[in-house]
């Protein structure tokens, strides 16, 4: 007969240490090999003899491959495991980064918006005392603090500007529509395209190859800056995805007015053929839902039932400012705001 281990025995503790070897440390494998090789040896040697057919070196080299084979499944499945997790925290930083470049350009462009105004509240204050005959001290003393205010906060506005433009010099402050990039970099004072500019956009990318409808319903009216760019922008970004990743679909524009918002849809067909690889997929919607979410909107986008893709926004005419205690057009604050210009400008 074999001793110390029988045929069943051995294939019962091999199956035993490679499920070992599967759930544990290859550590802590490795000497459960080693405590099963010493008593086997130990058994062999004090209690084997001429009458039995030693199996214990057999015994333990299957043993050992048990050990090897678990102890190699077992690590493979650990370096999967944490391709994958690199993977996950790779697209999340990817996304986060896309995300903190797109608030960049957000305000890099909101800049000249506010700038100009503040310039405008600048100059106005400074010609308000020639345009009032005898104006009193106090009309005086509170337009010139006016005057200093906006012009101190257009100082930081450029500051603020230095500062992210030096965080992203490569980054382009106009959007290619081809999503080339190529020539796309605006001059510093550029306009700030508009809701006037749809059009021309349109043409822009119908001369990419894009067939696009455009639709405007509601009474057409200006808004504020900062809606009238980023409904522009929301507008470019989607029709310049369907561009990339949606060859030879046709799209279709709807701009909505309506009394307290303006809503936003962009709609295209299947693609006909296979769209190119885009390492940058989805990172366009996360610039727009920034963009509406920004202002108080929402946007969604979900895949049309004939096959292609819908891009829905919905922008507040007037975006109510967070943190924003009072409403600017409440008289009621005129006092505190008088007091306050008088204190901002007192000598310390």
């Amino acid at each position: 007969p074999n001793w110390p281990w029988s045929t069943p025995a051995v294939l019962a503790h091999a199956t035993a240490l490679l499920l070992l070897a599967l759930r544990v440390r290859t550590r802590n494998a490795v000497s459960a090999l080693a405590a099963t090789a010493l008593v086997t040896f130990l058994l062999q040697g004090v209690i084997g003899g001429q009458r039995y057919s030693g199996t214990g070196t057999t015994a333990v080299a299957v043993f050992a491959v048990a050990v090897l084979v678990g102890t190699a499944l077992r690590g493979r499945k650990e370096a999967r495991t944490q391709l994958v997790e690199q993977e996950t925290l790779t697209a999340s930083e990817r996304a986060q980064r896309t995300l903190l470049e797109e608030r960049s350009r957000i305000a890099r462009e909101l800049h000249d918006v506010v700038a100009h105004h503040m310039s405008v509240i600048s100059i106005q204050a400074q010609v308000a005392p020639h345009l009032v005959e005898n104006p009193s001290e106090e009309l005086k003393e509170n337009l010139e603090g006016i005057r200093q205010n906006a012009l101190d906060a257009l100082t930081e506005l450029r500051r603020v500007l230095g500062v992210l433009r030096s965080e992203h010099p490569d980054t382009p402050d106009v959007f290619d529509p081809t999503g080339t990039d190529a020539g796309t970099t605006a001059a510093p004072h550029a306009p700030q395209p508009t809701l006037d500019r749809l059009e021309a956009l349109v043409d822009n990318i119908r001369g990419a190859g894009l067939e696009v409808a455009l639709d405007i319903t509601g009474r057409r009216r200006p808004l504020t800056p900062g809606v009238e760019l980023s409904a522009y922008r929301i507008v470019q970004e989607a029709l310049s995805n369907v561009l990339r990743h949606a060859p030879g679909a046709t799209a279709r524009v709807s701009v909505a007015y309506e009394p307290r918002a303006v809503s936003l849809r962009v709609v295209n067909s299947a693609p006909q053929r296979p769209a190119p690889p885009s390492h940058g997929a989805g990172h366009g919607l996360l610039g727009m839902r920034e963009r509406a979410s920004m202002l108080g909107g929402s946007l969604s986008a979900y895949p049309a039932r004939e096959g292609g893709y819908v891009v829905s926004a919905y922008l507040p005419a007037h975006p109510r400012i967070e943190g924003l205690a009072y409403d600017p057009q409440d008289t009621r604050h005129a006092e505190n705001a008088k007091a306050y210009t008088r204190s901002a400008t007192t000598p310390t």
